[in-house]
């Protein structure tokens, strides 16, 4: 299984313009401030001066136009207020996203602070539209019996987001909403800043403790001037120390400091965001927060979620116990006097067994995977899969590493992106898809940026994971739904706009082609330029579902953190206790004293109580990958059925409609159920 972590990360605050809620919280006055675009901090660094009055004037822009759609009278006819709705929600997407970008990726400090106080800015605005009554009540008046299908949704979306919001309510309500808004966007954006820049790291002093790791690895990490040898928390030294380092109390060491980032600071943070989000939840009338951001998605409330998390890892528990047993016999043969397998020991030993039972030697399986090689056999699946063809974008770009591609189908444009793709101080450490500029028909082209944290950057040859691989699938399965779905003409339903609990599934159906023979030997090859072998594939395989089912109910462990953490009145919540005893219940590894990972979960923020969302997607996306299972992974027929069915509608139907769409008929657990019960 992937232990890579990937994630569609929501480019802004909200998912769409009104759903100011969904993330941040609401607003509460009336009128807008027309000081609110003044930003505090005067810099004396040009860049981020000459980006902080590009925002300012954006807000500007965008405040007056706003005030003027404000003064309309309530009228049955005045169906030009959907275009004007439109207009002002183009103008937001674009300056909101650049500057989650930016706060995110920039590599010049004083940039990402001015992308912040902008962000922020713009949450004000942002409020006082999600609770203007002028235009809920001009909504309400519209006679929509004429409306196409997707003219209806769309009012019938925006009025449901209004009601949300809190629209109706009293003015003290409303100005204790303005008040959490505002605390909410700092609380999520301090969360989010002290993961990004909390880079922790340990020394070694002798380079026989690297042992057992890639030598690639152990050239690329000299010894400093003391004669130590720096291991950091980021992704590229991180994730082959846990998968190959032999030698044990290093690989505890790491996994201490990599589970303790951002702690403690965002100890305090993540409290007092669960908190006030309760809070908020109760204002508006809501059992808590969970209930809250549940009832727009396809599961629909907390109860459903719990019982959703319990029913997977109860499936789960046989097959993991199995699993768990041969893990802990493989260790006992290292460590004779082990009685458990500790989460810092997972990873490791399960590459003994899969080395052992199923012949899949990781170290010889990464030779096939240069960067290089595996960011051009993606644009290649992806032109082959789609009929599309991806071209160098001249254009800037916000650093010297990053590069920027074109999509076309025939002379169309499809859409524009860009690959941040390696580490460096300051930068979103995870990996994601971030949307740049939502697509409107007519009007402009979807832009989107892949942001990801892979080796590659000082050299093309510089070798991947097959896990990575698989990440980097995944991540740009987000990016093509983001563009293909991009070309609607209402942005409100452009680009990812379906639920989030369905956002993961269909990048995680794309995953499943880095485990195709025929697709990975189109780009798979080793320094000699030797295509990875067949056989070699076939023992990747065999070996690939040993672990599922121990990662699944390790899944369920965070997907409870993360409903738990929202589903009750977090006042007297202990994050640490809390966290451990779920993990006690639900993770087949022991909780590691002294480790608080709660501190760098950074869905506790973006996706709050729900987490599940990953497992829920999987579901779906393994109903919908039997459909490629029977026609052929590379049949151009599917490929395009599913991108017409399910990309590129966006937003304009129900998920479960479009998945019904693709596969003839509603989805089906039984798929997804059936592989857990395997014993490989």
């Amino acid at each position: 299984m992937n232990s890579y972590a990937s994630s569609l990360h929501l480019s802004k605050p909200l998912l769409f313009i009104f759903v100011v809620l969904a993330l941040v919280g609401c607003s509460t006055t009336d009128t807008p401030d027309e000081n609110q675009a003044s930003l505090e901090t005067v810099f004396e660094d040009a860049q981020a001066a000459a980006y902080q009055g590009e925002c300012k004037k954006d807000i500007q822009k965008a405040t007056k136009r706003y005030m003027v759609l404000e003064q309309h009278k309530p009228s049955a006819g005045n169906k030009e207020l959907l275009t004007e709705i439109n207009e002002l929600d183009i103008l937001l997407d674009k300056s909101l996203s650049k500057a989650s970008l930016y706060r995110n990726v920039h590599p010049n400090a004083e940039v990402r602070k001015a992308a912040d106080e902008c962000q922020q800015r713009y949450i004000q605005l942002l409020t006082d539209i999600s609770l203007s009554r002028p235009i809920f009540n001009q909504l309400q008046a519209l006679d929509t019996i004429s409306y196409d299908a997707i003219d209806k949704r769309l009012v019938e979306k925006m009025l449901l987001d209004y009601k949300r919001s809190g629209v109706s309510l009293d003015k003290k309500s409303r100005e204790r909403i303005r008040e959490l808004n505002e605390e909410l966007l700092l609380l999520g954006q301090t969360f989010n800043k002290n993961i990004r820049e909390n880079i922790r790291s340990i020394k070694i002093d002798s380079v026989e403790r690297l042992k057992g790791l890639p030598q690639d690895y152990i050239d690329s990490h000299n010894a400093d001037e003391n004669g130590e040898i720096p291991l950091t928390t980021r992704y590229p030294d991180y994730i082959p120390v846990m998968q190959y380092a032999e030698d044990d109390s290093l690989r505890l060491e790491l996994y201490k400091e990599f589970r303790k980032r951002a702690y403690p600071d965002n100890q305090t943070v993540l409290k007092d965001l669960l908190v006030k989000r309760y809070e908020l939840a109760q204002i508006l009338g809501y059992q808590n927060y969970a209930q809250y951001v549940m009832e727009d998605l396809m599961i629909g409330d907390p109860l459903k979620a719990e019982n959703f998390i319990n029913r997977v890892s109860e499936l789960a528990k046989p097959q993991s116990a199995r699993e768990y047993q041969q893990l802990l016999n493989r260790l006992r043969e290292v460590y004779p006097e082990a009685n458990g397998v500790g989460d810092w020991q997972k990873t490791f030993i399960e590459e003994k067994v899969k080395n052992e039972a199923y012949a899949v030697d990781s170290q010889q399986v990464r030779q096939y995977f240069s960067y290089a090689n595996v960011k051009q056999g993606i644009f290649d699946l992806t032109e082959k899969m789609f009929g599309v063809k991806i071209v160098p974008w001249q254009t800037d770009v916000w650093h010297e590493s990053v590069s920027a591609y074109e999509m076309y189908e025939g002379d169309n444009l499809i859409g524009q992106f860009y690959l941040d793709m390696h580490p460096r101080d300051g930068k979103y450490s995870h990996a994601a898809a971030f949307g740049v500029q939502d697509g409107v028909a007519g009007i402009q082209p979807p832009i989107a940026a892949l942001v990801c944290n892979f080796p590659g950057e000082k050299d093309g040859s510089e070798l991947m994971e097959h896990a990575q691989v698989e990440t980097f699938l995944h991540e740009f399965g987000h990016l093509l739904h983001g563009l293909f779905g991009g070309h609607q003409r209402w942005l409100y339903f452009s680009g990812i706009k379906t639920e989030h609990d369905f956002v993961e599934a269909p990048s995680q159906m794309l995953e499943e082609w880095v485990w195709d023979s025929g697709t990975l030997k189109t780009f798979a090859r080793n320094a000699d330029g030797e295509l990875i072998p067949d056989e070699l594939v076939e023992k990747m395989n065999a070996g690939r579902h040993f672990g599922r089912a121990l990662w699944t109910r390790h899944q369920m462990f965070y997907a409870a953190v993360s409903l738990h953490f929202y589903n009750q009145n977090p006042e007297d919540l202990d994050l640490t206790t809390t966290m451990a005893e779920l993990q006690a219940e639900y993770s087949p590894f022991s909780y590691v004293e002294d480790t608080y990972f709660h501190n760098s979960f950074g869905h506790l923020y973006g996706y709050s109580a729900s987490y599940y969302t990953y497992m829920w997607s999987l579901v779906i996306a393994s109903d919908m990958f039997s459909e490629f299972e029977k026609a052929g992974l590379r049949n151009k027929d599917i490929a395009r059925r599913y991108r017409e069915s399910v990309l590129t509608p966006g937003g304009v139907k129900d998920a479960a409609v479009l998945v019904e769409d693709f596969l003839g008929r509603p989805y089906s657990f039984e798929t997804f159920a059936e592989q857990l019960k395997v014993d490989h």
